[in-house]
């Protein structure tokens, strides 16, 4: 049975370089990649505990619902790997980017690709770009805001060691101390409370929690590059100098070239992607 999967990862990592328009040499070298997973005939997968809509439907990513769900199951089938030869581990956001070995093959979980991180782990091609994207209780200090300038005296909060925080202390520069939360669910729960004017998050999360999770709220606005703003690209994680990453890399680039991978995007988060724009 180890050796039929072996067999059939080999032939989808030449299929994926193939795809990429890659010679013989690099397509052999992937394609034993492809079989270096931490088990063997098994592609492992980690997300976040819990995984949120719309990333992942009812923190069920092994049924392929959700953006970052269908992601990976179709980046796991252009290695190879696909129904009984995948299972899915979760892990803690900050616990993934620490150096060290990992029990997971890749990982996702909007992940930011940052210099910072690639000192301790490996990170993918991008499979999604995001804006930051603040969320604001209806009658806050940050309600109306249409520039940075707006923004200096919001009293803010978003999750620690994530990009989302580093764009509020070092974009928006806020004059008042800025709240850090284990995780989203923290800074939605200080939002809901009332305890924080607002939070910063990727836009498809706050364009959901704005819509849906909490009341009396609103998105603000987003942040695109061109006006100041901070470009989130999303990749997946896999541990330091992962023999695997040259076959990920392929897969992604192989979904990217054959349109699925926009198709994939298109199904998931087309209704997330409309806010006004705050400038400089």
């Amino acid at each position: 049975m180890r050796t039929t999967k072996l067999i059939a990862v080999a032939a989808a990592a030449t299929l994926v370089l193939a795809a990429c328009g890659s010679d013989d040499a690099t397509s052999e070298a992937t394609a034993d990649a492809c079989s270096n997973t931490i088990e063997d005939g098994m592609l492992t997968i980690a997300t976040g505990n819990p995984a949120f809509y719309p990333w992942v439907i009812d923190d069920t990513p092994e049924s392929g619902q959700g953006f970052e769900a269908a992601v990976a199951l179709a980046v796991g089938t252009q290695m190879g790997y696909s129904g009984d030869a995948v299972t899915w581990v979760r892990t803690d956001f900050d616990a993934a980017i620490q150096p060290g070995a990992k029990d997971f093959d890749f990982n996702l979980q909007q992940f930011t690709i940052t210099d910072e991180r690639k000192a301790t782990v490996d990170f993918s091609d991008p499979y999604y770009t995001a804006n930051q994207a603040i969320v604001a209780l209806n009658g806050s200090s940050a309600e109306g805001a249409t520039s940075i300038a707006d923004l200096k005296d919001v009293k803010f909060g978003a999750q620690a060691g994530t990009t989302s925080f580093a764009f509020i202390t070092d974009v928006i520069q806020p004059t008042q101390d800025v709240f850090a939360y284990d995780d989203n669910v923290g800074a939605k729960a200080a939002l809901e409370a009332n305890q924080i004017d607002a939070a910063v998050f990727d836009l498809p999360t706050a364009l959901y929690v704005s819509g849906v999770e909490i009341d009396g709220s609103s998105v603000v606005g987003q942040f695109p590059a061109a006006t100041g703003g901070t470009t989130d690209e999303f990749g997946l994680l896999l541990e330091k100098d992962s023999p695997l990453t040259p076959c990920v890399n392929a897969a992604v680039q192989a979904l990217s070239d054959s349109g699925e991978l926009a198709a994939i995007t298109n199904e998931w988060l087309s209704e997330f992607t409309g806010a006004p724009t705050i400038s400089e």
